[in-house]
């Protein structure tokens, strides 16, 4: 009697945990994965997976009862396949994935020892457990007379395993919050690194995503920085196996500017670089961000609004050809990095406006990230405000945390009360925390509305306007009203492009 590869409860087993081995970790559907692969033995815990400032160490007790019924199914398939037993081209792909699912789980200790635990500082031989790993490679995959379909080779995965146990430890430890607003977060930047097919990214992807620039937009204050460093400090490095190390392992990766903070030249030449004597005060040539960053690295443009529109002309070229000029030098230098860039405005204002490029905004949006307020999520998870502030106060006074948490707790409770909007968002969560532990106060910024029309007033009263300046501001403050270049000019009787040049 013939015997089948896999029963059918095995395949469904298999189906389920060979959707895990490559879903986003932080989406809901890895919750019902898990529950289809263990039935009765699922431990429900929710369906956001977070980072607990009380539980630093936890792990999901599913993932470790999946490796388990892996670790023994695996080996039992395996000797199947090298007894020739005839498995169709889905069960072999089936045990492909599983196999790499087994063996992800089995070295993520290791992994994590090598890249965030005390092994870090060992330098390349950190990574010498490579030859243990191709051991079980070897075992595995390397079945005599046997073709399995995908043809992964050990370099390769031993490389995205690496990348895929640093991104998750990025994501998980700096993007906080129990909340689904927070989960979505982290399931976007998730993307952002590996895109929604990750066995796409592993058969090409891997070498093209930095040609992907990403947009991050939101409220100042919501964490647009540790987006970008997690998205930047999680590359695909490619794995040496003769010498047991990766490329770039310990070059920099993550180039930020502030764009706020520098004029306008020194951003572009903090940016692009710059040749002696190109400017006033350019005494000796100097290598800008662009030409800095490797290739596996990632510059960031923070306050991505208020960039020049000389700069943003620049901008533009480096995006579509990868290729810009120092100040003053004609000879063209190819970029190889990715560009991350971040902003709390309305761009699409501001193109309104003529304050930022359009055909520099749909360059940047192919990848786009928005970070919701503190005021979201805790509006959907309220839990989320006690869980940041514990964060907060490990991160002010380290060990010491426990008594300033439930302190500062207890004070946003009775002084600021549950409805309080946090406009200054987490930067503004941190600074109350502060006050607390030196004070036992904090006193928000008193910040007064107004549409414009009182301040019109005050300066009309004043005699400070000219008529220039009156037509001006009163142009802008018809146009806050209405949103519209077109309405603005019927209510106040005037061409449309006069409108449009005195806003």
């Amino acid at each position: 009697m013939h015997m089948a590869f896999l029963s059918a409860s095995e395949r469904a087993f298999l189906r389920a945990a060979s959707r895990l081995a490559f879903c986003n970790p932080f989406l809901p559907e890895r919750v019902e994965h898990e529950r289809a692969a263990l039935g009765a033995e699922f431990a429900d815990d929710g369906p956001v997976w977070s980072f607990s400032v009380h539980e630093p160490e936890r792990r999901r007790t599913n993932v470790w009862r999946i490796a388990a019924r892996l670790d023994e199914f695996c080996p039992r398939l395996r000797n199947k396949l090298a007894a020739a037993m005839a498995a169709s081209d889905e069960d072999r792909v089936l045990y492909e994935d599983c196999v790499l699912n087994l063996l992800y789980q089995r070295y993520y200790p290791r992994f994590f020892e090598a890249g965030f635990g005390e092994q870090k500082s060992a330098g390349a031989s950190r990574w010498r457990f490579f030859s243990e790993f191709a051991a079980d490679w070897r075992y595995f995959f390397q079945i005599e007379g046997l073709a399995l379909p995908s043809g992964y080779e050990p370099g390769h995965t031993f490389a995205c395993f690496r990348q895929i146990q640093c991104a998750f430890e990025h994501i998980f430890q700096n993007i906080i919050g129990n909340s689904l607003p927070a989960a979505r977060l982290r399931a976007a930047v998730w993307e952002s690194i590996f895109s929604h097919d990750v066995r796409r990214y592993r058969r090409t992807l891997f070498e093209r995503m930095g040609e992907f620039a990403t947009l991050i937009t939101g409220p100042s204050g919501t964490g647009k920085e540790l987006v970008a460093r997690a998205i930047a400090e999680s590359p695909y490095l490619r794995f040496d196996e003769r010498r047991m190390t990766f490329a770039d392992d310990d070059a920099m990766l993550f180039f930020p500017i502030n764009i706020s903070a520098l004029s306008p030249t020194l951003v572009e030449s903090e940016l692009f670089g710059h040749r002696r004597g190109s400017f006033t005060g350019a005494v000796g040539d100097r290598k800008g961000w662009l030409e800095t960053c490797p290739a596996r690295g990632s510059v960031f443009l923070d306050e991505l609004g208020d960039l020049d529109p000389g700069i943003q002309v620049k901008l533009l070229r480096v995006i579509e050809t990868r290729r810009f000029n120092p100040v003053g030098d004609t000879t063209s230098i190819r970029f190889q990095g990715k560009l991350i860039a971040a902003t709390n405005r309305d761009l699409a204002a501001d193109i309104e406006a003529r304050r930022f490029r359009e055909d520099l905004y749909y360059r940047l949006c192919s990848d786009q990230i928005a970070t919701p307020s503190l005021a979201e999520q805790i509006a959907d998870s309220p839990a989320v405000l006690a869980e940041s502030i514990a964060y907060m106060a490990r991160k002010i006074t380290g060990s010491d945390s426990e008594g300033l948490a439930a302190e500062a707790v207890e004070w946003v409770g009775k002084n600021l009360g549950r409805d309080y909007s946090w406009p200054g968002n987490y930067r503004e969560l941190e600074q109350c925390v502060r006050n607390v532990l030196i004070r036992r106060d904090y006193r928000p910024t008193e910040r007064r509305t107004s549409d414009g029309a009182d301040d019109l007033a005050r300066e009309l009263r004043g005699g400070k306007l000219t008529a220039d300046q009156l037509l001006r501001r009163y142009c802008s403050y018809i146009y806050q009203q209405t949103g519209s270049y077109e309405e603005t000019a019927r209510r106040l009787g005037l061409d449309r492009r006069t409108v449009k040049a005195k806003i």
